[in-house]
């Protein structure tokens, strides 16, 4: 198995018996290593015959069900622009943020993403058996604390929910 140990952070923690070694692959922003992992990463995919630029945009279109609101989503050329462009229809969403429905968008847009691009596919199952964790570094809001997670002294805090999809979904291609 090759990993990029560049990139990979190493926990240690002592239990009352032994020493727990785990490794931890953490992804920030697209330009970093692993950033092809989060959903702002430049890799277009295809939903009911339309092309999306990112992951990010049609997961953003999915809270809403008025198709020129989707549209305006999908017309961006950003993914950054894409989020800030659902924002002012937020009282026209139909998918609450953070909602159990929001998790299942979530995971059709990363099974998506990842089915139709073979090389991120075959990276993303050469993960092994490590530990994922969406860095939110700074940012505190409750909804990056639950999407991802930050480093708190030392350890990881926040429910890391787009790590939890994306080791979800590594173990279904492994399965098979």
């Amino acid at each position: 198995m090759v990993v990029d140990l560049v990139t990979i952070v190493i926990s240690r923690t002592q239990t009352t018996q032994n020493r727990i070694i785990m490794a931890v692959i953490s992804f920030t922003k697209v330009d970093l290593p692993y950033g092809w992992l989060g959903n702002m990463a430049p890799y277009p995919i295809q939903f009911n015959g339309q092309t999306w630029r990112t992951s990010e945009a049609l997961f953003q279109a999915l809270r809403f069900e008025n198709l020129e609101i989707r549209e305006v989503i999908r017309d961006q050329k950003s993914p950054m622009s894409a989020k800030m462009k659902a924002k002012p229809f937020k009282e026209q969403m139909v998918i609450a943020p953070c909602s159990p429905q929001d998790l299942d968008n979530m995971r059709l847009c990363i099974r998506l993403k990842f089915d139709q691009h073979s090389t991120l596919k075959e990276k993303l199952v050469r993960t092994s058996d490590h530990e994922i964790i969406e860095d939110i570094g700074s940012r505190s809001g409750a909804r990056h604390l639950f999407w991802g997670a930050k480093r708190i002294n030392g350890a990881w805090q926040g429910e890391n929910n787009m790590g939890k999809l994306l080791m979800e979904l590594r173990e279904s291609y492994k399965l098979g």
